[in-house]
């Protein structure tokens, strides 16, 4: 299904590598994690075992031809041991604002791929146990195939469009202006199934001595 521009953001800034970009100028999530992976001069083999997700598929993640869902992307952050934001090519700001503090033009963008949805983080840079962002769920996106599933605890409020959500094997419709929270650890997962974009204000709250997406 081809994106729909009203769902997906324009990257704000300028300097982006237009191979690892989208036809709206959002960053593919593959050529970061080939970056951090170099970085930390890891082969393809040794992040595979680490992350517990198969070569051929880190492989093709990296290349942009495959997207990786939610749960896939959570292996490999906690392979690489980055905060969110390092997902998304950030780096850490030189001007005057605090790093507490992210400023409404500074947001930067992470593409899922067709079908699926971008992220617009809204978290500052340094945010590890607490994540906020807006997901732009273009109609027929979803968080992948399968449910996802780990110790945390998710919020967050309907802005634009219906999104359904489906938490420990129940579904609800969820409208603009309407707002949920549950515990992650239940069996979960969402979309986008009518034909008109979505934006969801989402919350994660994880426990300190724990890190998941």
């Amino acid at each position: 299904m081809a994106r729909n521009s009203e769902a997906t953001p324009a990257l704000s800034g300028s300097g982006t590598d237009p191979a690892t970009v989208d036809e709206f100028g959002v960053p593919l999530v593959g050529s970061n994690i080939k970056r951090l992976r170099k970085e930390r001069g890891l082969a393809l083999t040794a992040l595979s075992k680490l992350a517990q997700v198969s070569v051929g598929m880190l492989s093709q993640i990296e290349r942009d031809a495959a997207n990786p869902s939610l749960k896939v992307l959570t292996k490999i952050r906690f392979a690489l041991d980055v905060p969110l934001a390092a997902l998304f090519g950030e780096t850490t700001e030189t001007t005057d604002t605090p790093t507490f503090v992210r400023r409404g033009d500074s947001r930067p963008f992470l593409d899922f791929g067709p079908d699926r949805m971008v992220k617009e983080l809204l978290s500052p840079g340094v945010a590890r146990n607490l994540e906020m962002m807006i997901l732009h769920i273009p109609p027929g996106g979803n968080s992948g195939d399968q449910p996802l599933k780990f110790v945390a605890e998710k919020g967050g409020v309907v802005l634009d469009g219906t999104l359904w959500l489906t938490v420990d094997g129940r579904t609800v419709r969820c409208n603009a202006g309407d707002s949920f929270q549950f515990d992650s650890d239940l069996e979960h997962s969402f979309g986008n199934d009518t034909e008109s974009p979505c934006r969801v204000l989402w919350i994660i709250a994880q426990p300190v001595t724990e890190r998941h997406l």
